[in-house]
């Protein structure tokens, strides 16, 4: 019976493990759709406006986050990043700006609201 609680404990620490691998990682497949719903509002923003009312971008992001979180991240994590101790990183699409642009709020003297 303890060799059972034993067994018990290590396959519930291994999947404990594992959900955080599952968690950390490039996000690739987010990223991209986060990249295409950029570009899309770059170059309509009321089309973009519209597939996240509908719910086309929202569920778009949810199956990415799957495919992200049993597939993609897990990948990287054990196959690649944890043996190195350097993660991989995630190159976003360029998209040229019609109307100007805000930068992320983890760049130095970044403001929120104004454009550039």
């Amino acid at each position: 019976m303890a060799f059972m609680k034993v067994i018990t404990s290590l396959l519930c620490l291994t999947a404990l493990a594992s959900l955080g691998a599952c968690s950390a990682g490039p996000q690739q497949l987010q990223r991209s759709v986060d990249d295409w719903d950029r570009e899309l509002y770059v170059q309509k923003p009321l089309l973009d406006g519209l597939l996240h009312v509908v719910p086309v971008i929202p569920l778009a992001q949810f199956g990415a986050m799957i495919g992200d979180f049993l597939v993609i991240n897990p990948y990287h994590f054990w196959l690649e990043d944890v043996w190195d101790g350097k993660g991989t990183n995630f190159e976003h699409a360029e998209v040229a700006s019609t109307d100007g642009a805000v930068q992320s709020l983890m760049i130095d003297g970044a403001e929120v609201l104004q454009k550039q």
